[in-house]
């Protein structure tokens, strides 16, 4: 069955959810302690989509994997970069999934007007190192014994990629995800991943 990239809707909150379960109960991929629930997760869609795109991977009505940008930090200066995530289903990962995600979501990201994105990675996460680097990410720093779960202390990774060139004048800032997702330019952008699933 074919496969498709679009935007996240609260009514993928619960396979979401079950996508992202295993990477809390059962590793240190996430820094969460309790799995989170189907209305936690239709919580983080809506609010994540009112300012950022959240994009799943689906074939049919199931979802295959999810991608999403968030705040890289509070204040003002930092409008222009954000925070990515990507999560790929156990039984559909090595399949191109999250690489087709990542290429719509930063295809998204620039045609918002963002110029930055971050990705934290706890270590070791070998598969996730090697997705982000593959994606043209930089390492850019380590927190070491940061964070401590199942047991024992654990690093967490910062590896970053220019979404565009910096700006030598004053930024316009991002644009509204509601005017985006409206126009042919956003149908495009999400496309450019959709391809390399073909």
């Amino acid at each position: 069955m074919e496969r498709s990239i679009r935007l996240a809707t609260p009514a993928d909150a619960a396979q979401c959810a079950a996508v992202y379960a295993p990477h809390v109960r059962d590793s240190a991929v996430s820094f969460e302690i309790d799995v989170p629930t189907a209305g936690d997760f239709a919580a983080r869609i809506e609010r994540t989509t009112e300012h950022f795109p959240w994009l799943v991977c689906v074939t049919g009505e199931e979802v295959l994997g999810y991608a999403y940008a968030g705040r890289h930090q509070e204040r003002a200066a930092f409008q222009w970069s954000v925070n990515v995530s990507v999560y790929v289903h156990a039984g559909r990962q090595r399949h191109g999934i999250g690489r087709a995600l990542y290429v719509s979501l930063f295809s998204c990201l620039r045609l918002l007007g963002y110029h930055n994105a971050y990705a934290a990675i706890a270590l070791p996460n070998p598969a996730s190192v090697g997705l982000h680097e593959a994606m043209g990410f930089r390492h850019v720093g380590t927190f070491e014994h940061v964070g401590y779960k199942l047991g024992r202390w654990h690093a967490v990774g910062w590896w970053g990629l220019d979404l565009q060139p910096p700006s030598t004048s004053t930024p316009t800032p991002p644009v509204p995800l509601t005017e985006a997702v409206t126009s042919p330019a956003w149908h495009e952008a999400l496309a450019t991943g959709e391809r390399l699933l073909r």
